[in-house]
């Protein structure tokens, strides 16, 4: 079995942060689209596939060999991705989601990739990615809740973003607003709204 730390070209006592960082410049280094009509496209394609299977190992070992997932922030494969759409670093996100191979774009990878188009106002597209989503998962309530969304935006003609009564909805951020609902609801007296 390869190290994987050797893969990214790092030390075993490397920080989380410095795994990251070194993930990210090799997905940079070796994203499929800087390979197009190239005859090293398939060693490229070949290496990403090595790059985010040596990352995924590292940060499972590091977590007690546990896939860790988070309710409100989805899996923790693509939490950066998450941060950096929420903090409107799309064209970062957009690169690090491009890097996946095809192979491991799950339902998480769609609606990632159609919450960037989202918020670019590519409305075809981001349903188009938030319906592949909620097939891929269709007991997600994140993903079904950002495909209604988008489903009344087309039927309204409505801007993105742009819901009954003015309010800004990201589909990243409608977990977050029910946890929060759910503790106003407790912090009241109430049994929790979910």
């Amino acid at each position: 079995m390869i190290d994987p730390y050797k893969v990214l070209g790092i030390s075993s006592a490397a920080s989380d942060e410095e795994v990251k960082k070194a993930y990210r410049e090799l997905a940079r280094k070796y994203h499929p689209d800087h390979y197009q009509g190239d005859p090293l496209s398939d060693l490229a394609e070949e290496k990403m596939k090595e790059i985010t299977a040596a990352y995924d190992q590292i940060m499972d070992m590091r977590r007690g060999g546990a896939a860790a997932q988070s309710s409100a922030n989805g899996s923790s494969q693509f939490s950066d991705i998450r941060r950096m759409i929420n903090s409107n670093r799309i064209a970062q996100a957009e690169e690090l989601l491009d890097g996946v191979p095809q192979a491991s774009r799950d339902a998480e990878w769609y609606f990632l990739k159609g919450s960037v188009f989202y918020t670019r106002g590519w409305l075809d597209e981001a349903y188009r990615h938030f319906n592949e989503a909620v097939q891929k998962n269709p007991n997600n309530a994140e993903y079904r809740m950002a495909l209604q969304q988008m489903s009344w935006q087309r039927a309204h003609g409505s801007n993105p973003g742009a819901m009954p009564g003015g309010m800004y909805c990201s589909p990243c951020n409608f977990c977050t607003s029910m946890v929060c609902a759910d503790c106003c609801c407790q912090c009241m007296g109430g049994r929790g709204c979910c």
